[in-house]
């Protein structure tokens, strides 16, 4: 008689051996996979909305004085209104890029990789709404000094106050943001995108010069696309009281009517010329200033960090 055998299941066929060694390789691979997860999101810099306002605003001024103050040739009667314009020039670019650069940072955040480009417009177009706060009264006082209607900076704001109102400081508001709002959305777009095409391709850091060619392109294509909306803006500002246009729409038409649609484009080789050098030094400045800043920013935590400690 035959001993009894006892049936137990088992997996002890090769395939079975194979499935057993990839089920635990593939455990294996999820946990180190998880490991990896975990130590990048511990290593990941969490959005700092402080640091990121403070390099912005001193970063951005910085850049803004160093375009005013040295990037534009100054000549006797086309630049009367430079020391107005360098009055706003600070505290502009300033908050333009304080608000601009936390912005960014977030949207990058949240939005997918694909969709970095609308952060960018969103971003510069958030930067420039705050910055023409300050802009418009500073490109109001200059534009008209330019035309010898004021003498200095201080009387043409108190003069203009007390004919206009404060609402004469704000002279071709809506103008001014259809022209600035693109311009600033656009510009910062073509130069982040630039860049990180330039980075991928490269695999490196960029280095000064090339920061300040990839500013100077995009502030020239900019400059191009968006002169017909200068024209526009610098004719609501200088009209003054005398109302000349009667708003954006019957600005163009006129212009249109009584000197020709290529009225809308004078102008365009000096604008392109100058905001493409001042768009070199700016982003060349800005990029230098921003890593400076930062490294600065980052030496002090730890001090305060290992002083508390």
């Amino acid at each position: 008689m035959a001993r009894p055998v006892l049936a137990v299941e088992s997996d002890n066929s090769p395939g079975g051996s194979t499935n057993l060694i990839q089920g635990k390789k593939l455990d294996c691979c999820s946990e180190q996979m998880k490991s990896k997860a975990l130590v990048t999101a511990k290593h990941e810099k969490p959005f700092d909305f402080l640091q990121a306002f403070y390099e912005g605003v001193i970063a951005g001024g910085t850049a803004g004085v160093a375009v005013r103050g040295g990037g534009k040739i100054i000549w006797k009667g086309l630049y009367s209104g430079l020391a107005g314009n360098l009055a706003g020039v600070l505290p502009a670019s300033a908050i333009f890029v304080g608000i601009y650069e936390p912005a960014k940072q977030k949207l990058l955040k949240i939005l997918p990789d694909n969709l970095s480009a609308f952060a960018h417009l969103t971003a510069g177009a958030l930067g420039g709404a705050a910055a023409s706060l300050v802009r418009v009264p500073t490109e109001v006082v200059k534009q008209r000094m330019q035309t010898g209607q004021f003498a200095s900076a201080p009387s043409a704001v108190r003069l203009i106050i007390a004919n206009e109102g404060v609402r004469g400081l704000y002279a071709g508001y809506s103008s001014f943001l259809l022209r600035d709002l693109p311009f600033d959305a656009i510009q910062f777009c073509i130069y982040e995108q630039l860049r990180i095409g330039y980075k991928l391709a490269a695999r490196r850091d960029l280095s000064d010069p090339e920061n300040a060619l990839i500013g100077a392109f995009a502030g020239a294509f900019t400059g191009a696309v968006t002169t017909p909306l200068d024209v526009i803006k610098t004719r609501l500002m200088v009209q003054g009281s005398s109302s000349q246009y009667k708003g954006m729409i019957d600005c163009v038409q006129t212009i249109v009517r009584e000197e020709g649609a290529s009225a809308l484009l004078k102008g365009i080789g000096p604008r392109v010329l100058w905001i493409g050098i001042g768009g070199s030094i700016f982003f060349g400045v800005l990029e230098r200033t921003k890593i400076l800043v930062s490294h600065q920013y980052s030496k002090s935590q730890k001090e305060r960090i290992t002083k508390h400690e």
